[in-house]
């Protein structure tokens, strides 16, 4: 059925300019879950920053991605360069408790910087990566690089990881399974804000998949 579109408005992305296509897609895809990261730089920075831009895309092997866009100078995020230098990364899920100070790590730091060590946020050693987990993250996800997609003029960059252990609070897991009202995630907006789980619908789940 095909029905008016005067209740639209139409707007050409060739028409934006950069930031106003990032301020509209953010806008419009929401929400987003927000992948913690923790890497390690060459000289033992342990780094920690959010991004929303993430996802899970695969499950043989357990894949996910996380979109990551180069500073306003051209030059690589703290997060980029590491992970390319180490080919290791941990992806923390955030939940209420952690929310301000997951926010307050996304400000721009110098490398030299540690965002744990500044905030006082507890680490855990990796197991099968070098690169250490946020303790009080009921899911921390141990990933090595496996691919990296240029997109478009090489604004944005896509790193895919394998993840090659989880680590999983027992507050949140039991009998291979994650209880969600328990994990409290937390998901971005558009502009400066957060968002909880809200209500939970719950439907039978569908014959022809998830």
């Amino acid at each position: 059925m095909t029905v008016a579109d005067s209740g639209f408005t139409s707007v050409r992305s060739a028409d934006l300019s950069p930031d106003d296509t990032y301020k509209l897609l953010i806008g419009c895809v929401q929400p987003r879950p927000v992948a913690w990261i923790t890497t390690v730089g060459r000289t033992g920075v342990v780094n920690a920053a959010p991004f929303s831009s993430y996802n899970y895309i695969g499950s043989q092997p357990p894949t996910l991605a996380i979109n990551i866009v180069q500073r306003g100078d051209g030059g690589l995020k703290d997060t980029a360069r590491n992970i390319l230098d180490t080919r290791e990364f941990t992806v923390n899920v955030v939940n209420e408790a952690q929310l301000e100070v997951m926010h307050k790590t996304g400000e721009d730091f110098p490398p030299e910087m540690s965002e744990p060590e500044t905030f006082g946020i507890a680490l855990l050693p990796g197991v099968a990566v070098a690169v250490p987990r946020i303790a009080e993250s009921p899911v921390q996800m141990e990933c090595h690089l496996t691919h990296m997609l240029t997109i478009g003029n090489g604004h944005n960059v896509l790193y895919l990881g394998e993840v090659v252990a989880f680590h999983l609070s027992n507050t949140v897991y039991a009998n291979g399974k994650i209880d969600s009202e328990r994990l409290r995630p937390v998901a971005r907006l558009g502009g400066p804000f957060y968002t909880g789980l809200g209500k939970i619908w719950h439907f039978p789940p569908s014959a022809k998949g998830r």
